[in-house]
């Protein structure tokens, strides 16, 4: 798995699992119904404690991106059925509210933070087209 643990880092273990996921999921590295490694052995990979692991796929079940199967394990859900909802839309504005806030207070113009949004999205959508 492509999961790389930063164990300095100030970001929650399972939050740094959550948002690497969804980054394989938007880079096409993950895509619909792929399977995802087990709690118990993502958890021995990483060497961390399974309640992390379960707590990060319990948030990414919760958000839409994966389903449980009581016998194939987690999969990733299929794109069509992953939407932005009206809840998402006001949780997205509300993560870049205090992004939006600093990159005014460090002289970051409308046109400099939209040209960072816009090579991100490029960066992923590049990936999503490679084989």
């Amino acid at each position: 798995m492509f999961i790389q643990i930063d164990f300095e880092s100030e970001q929650a273990l399972y939050l740094q699992i959550h948002h690497q996921i969804v980054e394989g999921i938007a880079q096409g590295f993950l895509k619909s119904g792929d399977s995802l490694p087990s709690v118990r052995r993502l958890a021995a990979e990483l060497e961390i404690n399974l309640q992390t692991i379960a707590k990060a796929y319990s948030l990414l079940q919760n958000e839409g991106f994966i389903k449980a199967h009581r016998r194939e394990g987690f999969r990733v859900r299929p794109h069509e059925e992953m939407y932005a909802t009206a809840e998402y839309h006001q949780n997205l504005t509300e993560a870049l509210r205090p992004l939006v806030a600093e990159a005014l207070c460090r002289g970051l113009s409308e046109k400099d933070l939209l040209s960072h949004c816009q090579q991100l999205f490029a960066a992923f959508e590049s990936k999503e087209d490679s084989p």
